[in-house]
């Protein structure tokens, strides 16, 4: 068991994939190319998928993202309950079950990390293509960043 544990640790630095979230906020940071956005605790931007199922109503939320994709696109997984930071609506917060973890959801969303996102270089991922699908940045209201300046789809 600490073995296995160990291992997960030393893949998830090699590859740059977080292996746990700090401590499961979810927050609004702001950049001057996207306006406010979701991010961890620890202010790494958090994506959704467009291929993934979004929970709403019965439907409940599942990811497509496997194998390659999640070493690109890390889920946001989590150990405890999530909580809502400053501007952030808690009533849009949830996990899901994903490969026996647990993985944060907003507004139905499963959340993903991108792993070239470092430092003040953050976020790289908007608006990308790739695995099928694209992968946006989300507003504080669920909805994918759009634009520049923080707008998103009214669709």
């Amino acid at each position: 068991m600490r073995i296995g544990f160990l291992a997960l640790i030393v893949s998830a630095l090699f590859l740059g994939v977080p292996a746990h979230a700090a401590d499961g906020t979810v927050t609004l940071k702001e950049s001057e190319n996207f306006g406010k956005y979701l991010a961890d605790g620890d202010g790494r931007p958090l994506y959704l998928f467009t291929t993934d199922t979004q929970g709403k109503g019965d439907s409940k939320p599942a990811s497509s993202c496997e194998a390659d994709c999640l070493k690109a696109w890390p889920p946001y997984i989590v150990k405890k309950a999530p909580e809502a930071g400053e501007g952030v609506n808690a009533d849009l917060i949830g996990v899901m079950e994903s490969e026996g973890s647990s993985q944060v959801t907003y507004n139905g969303w499963p959340l993903y990390y991108f792993i070239k996102d470092e430092g003040k270089d953050a976020p790289q991922g908007q608006d990308k293509h790739g695995f099928g699908g694209e992968w946006y940045l989300l507003t504080a209201d669920g909805e994918k960043v759009h634009e520049e300046g923080g707008e998103h789809d009214q669709d």
